[in-house]
């Protein structure tokens, strides 16, 4: 195809093409610059997701938030900092991208089929036309059957789209009327086809449903290539099919996130509330007993003792009675 492809372009020239070269070592070449291409717009994608969670975080920095553990109200945080764990996050993930780019970028022509050629072929000049920074690889046989950029690539799709996938059962979950701290745009949601009040949140639930389609791509290439001879095995046909999805719709769910990240709005009066029910106050109260001497452990189970007061009273913290602060907490 490649040949065919050229000689449209050159003419006669391309029956060339193969002189002390393989298809081995082209497609092996051209897999390569491909990612190369690919990754770069991977890459802009995570930069754009990026880019909205700072612009979130920045209208939403002083926005109290309920913080949970064990799905549990724990203590508060705010919108803005919970925008930038995810931030945190797809960048950890960019930089794996600038890592494998790094690691990738050698040249396998010159291999041949794999035990090079006879043919003196200047592979660094090679290399050089071609933009692969690294040089020319260094190992004909590792060389064409070499696919750890591919497992690479996926595997860091695959960590980016949980990353996606926990930001979206935050935001499935804080779109609840349940909840109720923040809705998404009309672009990313959808009615139901018999309710009509509803607001579906889909757009974040099918970057949660294909997580797992990326996934499953890079256990295809790991089980692929796991039990593969030295050298090159038509088994690594398989490898495109697995790879083009993996990135394709990690690529497209990056791009998805954004316009919902963008879309977000939170609601200020409805946050607020909810951080006043539920005792997210009760370490900070730890907290003043232990800066009036109390040890920690100790300061911890008196808090304790006011929680289970406030629950027999019904009400929080703040709203204790005065005897009942005076008798459970006499150093404040």
């Amino acid at each position: 195809f490649v040949e065919v492809a050229l000689q449209a372009k050159v003419g006669d020239l391309a029956r060339k093409l193969h002189t002390g070269r393989s298809r081995t070592d082209q497609v092996a070449t051209d897999l390569k610059l491909w990612m190369l291409g690919k990754l770069e717009g991977f890459d802009g994608a995570l930069r754009e997701v990026c880019a909205a969670l700072v612009e979130l975080a920045e209208s939403t920095a002083d926005l109290p938030l309920p913080g949970f553990t064990h799905l549990q109200r724990a203590q508060p945080v705010t919108a803005g900092h919970h925008a930038l764990a995810y931030a945190e996050m797809l960048a950890r993930d960019a930089s794996r991208l600038a890592d494998l780019r790094a690691r990738m970028d050698t040249c396998p022509l010159g291999s041949a089929a794999l035990a090079g050629t006879a043919w003196p072929v200047d592979r660094d000049a090679l290399a050089a036309d071609l933009g692969f920074r690294g040089g020319p690889t260094r190992n004909s046989l590792d060389a064409v059957s070499d696919r750890d950029h591919a497992l690479e690539a996926a595997f860091a799709a695959s960590v980016a789209m949980v990353h996606l996938s926990r930001l979206a059962e935050d935001w499935i979950f804080y779109a609840t009327q349940e909840a109720g701290y923040l809705t998404l745009g009309d672009a990313v949601s959808t009615g139901s086809s018999l309710m009509p009040q509803k607001k579906n949140p889909d757009a974040m639930e099918l970057v949660r449903g294909k997580t797992g389609r990326v996934i499953g791509a890079l256990q295809a290439l790991l089980v692929t290539t796991k039990g593969l001879p030295m050298a090159y095995d038509r088994d690594l046909q398989e490898d495109k099919e697995a790879l083009f999805e993996a990135l394709d719709t990690a690529e497209a769910c990056l791009r998805v996130t954004a316009t919902a990240v963008r879309s977000a709005r939170y609601d200020a009066d409805r946050c607020r509330a909810a951080c006043g029910v539920g005792f997210l106050d009760a370490t900070d109260l730890a907290d003043l007993l232990v800066a009036a001497g109390l040890p920690f452990r100790d300061a911890h189970e008196r808090v304790g003792r006011c929680v289970r007061a406030a629950l027999e009273d019904g009400c929080e913290l703040p709203e204790l009675s005065a005897a009942r602060s005076a008798e459970l907490l006499p150093e404040l």
